[in-house]
């Protein structure tokens, strides 16, 4: 009996991601000088197995008489698991200067979960990893330890968790419509197929539904928001692929998506929001793929989530070494910088022309093919919107972040170069911005499909030359006349706004007079119980049942009475 259990165990562990999650148990009880090294070691092998695994590789138990797909293997699986290896290795080193044990159990056991879940073959295992990937990385949003950060991780928490009760009944209503549970593409008309797309949505920032993510990111540790966004929003990319792919609607989703999100990130004072903001922009392009579902434009999506997972990693963790080092991550109280933390600032800018698509960056070979596959489709109204989102991205986050935290004039502005170890870890996550930029072929490889569309094309390279050198001239000509203020609100409300404030408000204003109401009744009903507990006093005065002339069992049939009266006020107030 043991021995069956003991087999599905070790096969268990060789699911990867399963060691993360098992070895975060572990990661409490190292001594800080072997919890990074250990870390370190679980990722690489977990990595290993990413690489050497079998394409037509399976994993299945029995559960209750369901069978569920502990383990299987898609076309995009792999260059998905590998980047994600990826991320959480240079989590580990970046966060090495933290000595919080409770932080970087969450983080492993966050990227583990993730992982595996790009192997679950089911609804019900997914869900598993689904909500182990809520519970843990609510901890990163805790980090940052102040009431601003708890009330977000809150909100977080709930819309998380949401996710994964919707998934859930999709699931149900799949498995009740005898398709089973069985993780494949699906008709987003049905009532199953709606309700997954819509859980997927909330964990991909759809619009009215993503403001967690820009509330939620910003107010974690600086480590923690490097973590939160490599995983969460790209495995709901993964399985938006799996079970969406060429579902029209998406492309006009995605386009909102990409373009609403310009408007809050040009205005917005706190840069980690501004980055948090960008990154709907970037899911947004991804989802636009994702409809229009054709091989190159699953291959954008794929290439595309690869490539963001590090340069917005790395824009995180420049943008997490300011706040690091300076205590403040406020465009209005920053600038100057780069002649203090030199290296930062390159890292910095390294990331900024990688999500600008600027030739020999990342960005450049990896968009390229969404706007690719856009084009061949004819789209050309989603095409041009895209072209509109890039020149925003361009604006907001490839010029403004770095110049309001690096270049703009500050002289009272002094602060140290980042820790060593957060520049390795950026220096790493640049480098793979330059690789993937200049041999695009090694990444290609791992794409699910064969890539045939031209990159290097001269008029392609020529347009996004001249595409970010006409950004720049209007951002130096708007900044030097005054017309761009570089520092904005100090907070704006994006798709969150209903939830944050709206509905709250129309919660209080129609609860408040309903309170007065209740509170009205209830004082009145208590009052007149109150007077016809003191005239049935008096009359049982009048008529002796009080004074003893009355028989016992009349006593106590009155007594009985009103003491089942009083119950049932206290029940009923």
């Amino acid at each position: 009996m043991l021995e069956p259990v003991a087999t599905l165990l070790l096969s268990m562990l060789s699911i990867p991601g399963m060691a993360l999650i098992a070895g975060a148990l572990a990661v409490p009880l190292l001594p800080a000088s072997a919890r990074n090294a250990f870390m370190l070691a679980l990722i690489a092998f977990s990595g290993w197995t990413v690489w050497q695994i079998a394409p037509d590789a399976s994993l299945t138990a029995r559960l209750a008489g369901i069978e569920l797909t502990l383990l299987r293997v898609e076309a995009i699986t792999k260059p998905f698991a590998l980047v994600f290896h990826i991320a959480a290795a240079l989590n580990v080193i970046y966060a090495m200067h933290e000595k919080a044990r409770l932080t970087a159990t969450a983080g492993l056991a966050y990227a583990g979960a993730a992982i595996a879940a790009l192997f679950a073959g089911d609804f019900l295992t997914l869900f598993i990893y689904w909500e182990l990937t809520t519970f843990a990385s609510v901890f990163l949003v805790l980090a940052g330890n102040t009431q601003r950060a708890t009330r977000a991780a809150m909100r977080y928490l709930l819309m998380q968790v949401a996710s994964g009760v919707i998934l859930l009944a999709g699931a149900v209503l799949l498995w009740r419509s005898g398709a089973g549970f069985a993780i494949t593409a699906l008709d987003a008309t049905t009532p199953a197929g709606f309700c997954i797309l819509l859980a997927l949505g909330i964990k991909a920032g759809f619009p009215l539904l993503g403001g967690w993510l820009q509330d939620a990111y910003p107010e974690a540790s600086p480590a923690g928001s490097v973590m939160l966004s490599a995983f969460t929003t790209k495995l709901a990319i993964y399985m938006l692929v799996i079970c969406f792919a060429g579902f029209k609607p998406l492309i006009y989703i995605g386009l909102a998506m990409a373009i609403i999100s310009l408007f809050a990130a040009m205005i917005e004072n706190n840069l980690r929001r501004v980055l948090a903001i960008a990154l709907v922009n970037q899911l947004g392009i991804m989802v636009v793929g994702i409809g229009i579902g054709s091989e190159l434009a699953i291959n954008g999506v794929t290439a595309h989530a690869f490539a963001s997972v590090l340069y917005k990693g790395l824009l995180f963790m420049s943008m997490g070494a300011v706040f690091f080092c300076t205590g403040t991550d406020r465009a209005d109280a920053l600038g100057g910088l780069a002649r203090h933390m030199p290296w930062t600032a390159g890292f910095c800018l390294i990331g900024a022309l990688s999500i600008a698509s600027i030739p020999l960056f990342s960005g450049f070979t990896t968009k390229a093919l969404t706007l690719g596959a856009v084009a061949k489709q004819g789209e050309l109204w989603v095409w041009l919107g895209l072209l509109f989102a890039s020149v925003g991205v361009v604006l907001h986050t490839a010029l403004r972040l770095p110049y309001a935290a690096f270049f703009a004039t500050n002289p009272k502005i002094k602060a140290e170069e980042a820790p060593l170890n957060m520049r390795v870890a950026m220096g790493l996550a640049a480098g793979g911005c330059l690789v993937i930029g200049l041999y695009p072929s090694a990444l290609y490889a791992l794409l699910p499909y064969a890539v045939s569309y031209k990159v290097w094309d001269v008029g392609h390279v020529l347009g996004e030359v001249q595409l970010l050198v006409f950004v720049a001239l209007i951002f130096a000509l708007m900044v030097r006349r005054g017309l761009y203020p570089l520092s904005g609100a100090d907070m704006v409300i994006y798709t969150d706004w209903i939830g944050r404030y709206a509905l709250p408000r129309l919660i209080i204003g129609i609860g408040a007079p309903l309170m007065r109401l209740w509170n009205g009744a209830k004082d009145g009903f208590v009052a007149l119980m109150l007077r016809l507990l003191r005239t049935g006093e008096e009359a049982s005065r009048a008529t002796g049942l009080a004074s003893g002339v009355a028989s016992t069992g009349a006593a106590a049939g009155i007594f009985l009475a009103l003491f089942a009266l009083i119950l049932l006020i206290r029940i009923v107030i």
